[in-house]
């Protein structure tokens, strides 16, 4: 086995520096961050459960974690770069990394997932560290955790379970929480185990089988039990989704209408993108260096160099490797992609692989258009984080990506062409009209002047003539009072 040790940056929790004429007015971003900070978790409590009453306890423990992962194609770089995004991710969900090992396999072993030799290895390592978690990089089958927990004699998770772990902490709101929850009971519905045998055992039967008095029953399992449950409780947040992404769609619908354009945020986890609409549109959505710290879609309103107004949308991040459960329960929230009128692809241009995160990212947009049915959008990509970026890597992003803003959120650079970028792009289909709008109408008038582009307007007997150019929407509206010279 080939040991890499691994070396996270533990993320800082970036602090607010209020001053006392401050102290009463922080944002809802601060509050949220402060929220997150408030409950820390506590190392050196026992992970065997002794007593029912730790488990309420289980939350606080800080975890002490091995990574393994099986590297069966692409470069060591590749791998290495998987691993610290593992780490990253045990580090976000409050582990604390102690050890990361990679095992190059052609395919990983179809029961232990590295193999049983290995996995006698594993424990080895297990004891030395004093860790009691081993995380995988994969969705492991129920067989393989099985397997591999027996041997190693800890708790073991793949990446899919941490994925969903951290999203259960920083779901906030209420769709948020119940598209979580539903992907939490999809990926455990097929894992449930239970312990002893009173799990396994169905009870029905005449008295001399099955056990006898006190165990005769309607024939159901313990663990089939618990299934049925969970089917109900999918059923009920399915239903429960649908309700709030009909609130959902009815103000899109009426952001549509108002004929303002909007612009989708997308991009890998941890890239910056809320960080970058905060700078866009001076609002104080939570910023935090962690990955997945924001899930529920953010919509503000920016106003461009011309003074048009369009609305930015930041959005869920991605990662390599996305759980099917989790772009399943998050598709009402991915929505939003397809409707914008724009997408602005935000890229970490300090990360090791950043073509890998645009791949990452563009698998799954492509996934959630093809299955809506509808047009990809425009795609602008904004290269973030260019003051903590390699300059060699940024000339080699400038060649790859031609037509790419690239920007620094933190430091204001490049803000100010993104600015200008974003208003040649998010132009609204427009039309020439030439119309006599009655006196009366002034309401009409003034949206003209408002939304669109007046070539000369002069004053008749039967009202104002405009020449102008003016959104479709407006011009359907004023078909009425086509005016022909």
């Amino acid at each position: 086995m080939t040991t890499t040790n691994a070396q996270p940056t533990r993320s800082e929790t970036p602090r607010a520096d209020a001053d006392e004429a401050h102290e009463n007015t922080w944002s809802t971003g601060e509050m949220q961050l402060e929220d997150r900070s408030a409950l820390r978790r506590v190392a050196g409590l026992s992970t065997e459960l002794t007593d029912i009453t730790e488990v309420e306890y289980r939350q606080l423990r800080l975890e002490r974690v091995v990574l393994v992962g099986v590297w069966t194609s692409g470069s060591a770089e590749e791998a290495e770069s998987s691993m610290t995004e593992l780490a990253a991710l045990a580090e976000t969900a409050g582990s604390e990394v102690l050890e990361g090992l990679v095992q190059r396999r052609d395919r990983p072993d179809a029961s232990t997932y590295i193999g049983s030799g290995k996995a006698k290895e594993l424990r080895e390592v297990v004891i030395a560290t004093g860790a009691d978690t081993v995380i995988c990089d994969g969705e492991l089958t129920p067989a393989q955790l099985t397997a591999l927990e027996k041997i190693v004699k800890v708790k073991v998770i793949d990446r899919t379970a941490l994925i969903l772990d951290i999203f259960a902490q920083h779901a906030s709101s209420r769709e948020g929480k119940a598209q979580v929850a539903l992907a939490q009971m999809e990926y455990m519905l097929p894992r449930l185990r239970g312990w002893g045998e009173s799990m396994s055992r169905q009870a029905g039967g005449r008295a001399g089988s099955n056990g006898g008095v006190g165990l005769r029953g309607p024939g159901e399992t313990k663990i089939e039990t618990d299934r049925r449950r969970i089917r109900e409780r999918m059923a009920k947040l399915r239903r429960e989704i649908r309700g709030m992404k009909q609130a959902r769609d009815t103000k899109r619908e009426r952001r549509l209408q108002g004929n303002v354009p909007s612009v989708a945020i997308v991009g890998y986890t941890n890239a910056g993108k809320s960080s970058l609409l905060n700078a866009l549109t001076g609002s104080g959505v939570l910023v935090q260096n962690a990955l997945f710290a924001t899930l529920d879609p953010t919509t503000r309103k920016a106003t461009l160099d011309d003074g048009r107004e369009c609305v930015l949308t930041d959005t869920v991040g991605f990662v390599r490797h996305l759980p099917t459960q989790l772009v399943e329960a998050f598709r009402s929230t991915l929505e939003e992609v397809v409707d914008g009128d724009l997408l602005m692809h935000v890229v970490d241009g300090s990360d090791a692989l950043p073509i890998g995160q645009i791949e990452a990212v563009r698998e799954v947009i492509v996934e959630v258009i093809r299955e809506q049915n509808a047009a990809a959008p425009e795609e602008l990509i904004v290269v973030n984080k260019i003051d903590a970026a390699d300059p060699v890597t940024l000339t080699q992003l400038r060649g790859l990506l031609p037509g790419a803003v690239f920007v620094s959120a933190k430091t204001g650079e490049g803000i100010d062409e993104l600015r200008t970028r974003l208003g040649e792009l998010v132009r609204p289909p427009e039309v020439s009209v030439s119309v006599l709008v009655p006196y009366d109408r002034g309401d009409l008038v003034s949206r003209i002047h408002a939304d669109g582009r007046i070539a000369s307007t002069s004053h008749e007997s039967g009202g104002t003539r405009i020449d102008a150019t003016v959104p479709t929407a407006l011009a359907s509206q004023l078909a009425r009072y086509a005016h022909s010279a």
